[in-house]
């Protein structure tokens, strides 16, 4: 049974800066070579992002889990990729989502994406990518979006990572 949601807001206990989840290219995904759109790898690394909010008792979408603060946004300040190796289809792949940088308005992610991760010899990384993400609040009537201070239960839950975890993992990445 999952935890209230306000008992995970006031739980200490769920400090992070790393959160990694598993993707399998699908069919949809790919081109006429089988090889994964380079416009996926975005896709993934937003759903990766709100997976590891959702690990937290989190939400960019707050309203949809009944949280406390419906009104603050979470729109994209920053977005870039970096494309190192293919992905093909069916082929899984390992998403890393690292909290670089937190800031009083923003955080700043990095995003790893692996190959072969289930093999020590053989993983590789196919992408990697940055989302600076601002926290927001619409002027009522006229949804003029100003930046706001990061609402105390995601600065309650994340922390930057350390500087080894950020820190380039070899000739692959």
């Amino acid at each position: 049974m999952q935890a209230p949601l306000a008992a995970l807001i006031d739980s200490p206990s769920l400090m992070a800066c790393r959160f990694s989840c598993r993707r399998r290219v699908a069919f949809s995904e790919t081109d006429l070579a089988g090889i994964m759109h380079f416009s996926v790898f975005l896709r993934w690394m937003e759903d990766a992002e709100h997976a590891f909010y959702r690990s937290l008792g989190l939400s960019v979408h707050p309203a949809q889990q009944g949280f406390p603060d419906t009104e603050t946004g979470w729109p994209r300040l920053k977005v870039s990729a970096e494309y190192r190796q293919p992905l093909q289809f069916e082929e899984e792949a390992e998403i890393e989502v690292l909290v670089a940088e937190m800031r009083s308005k923003a955080i700043r992610l990095v995003f790893r994406i692996w190959k072969n991760p289930d093999s020590p010899a053989a993983r590789s990384l196919a992408a990697s990518g940055e989302f600076v993400v601002v926290a927001v609040r619409a002027t009522p009537g006229t949804r003029e979006m100003k930046a706001t201070a990061i609402p105390d239960a995601f600065r309650a839950r994340i922390e930057p990572a350390p500087d080894h975890l950020l820190a380039p993992q070899g000739p692959t990445s």
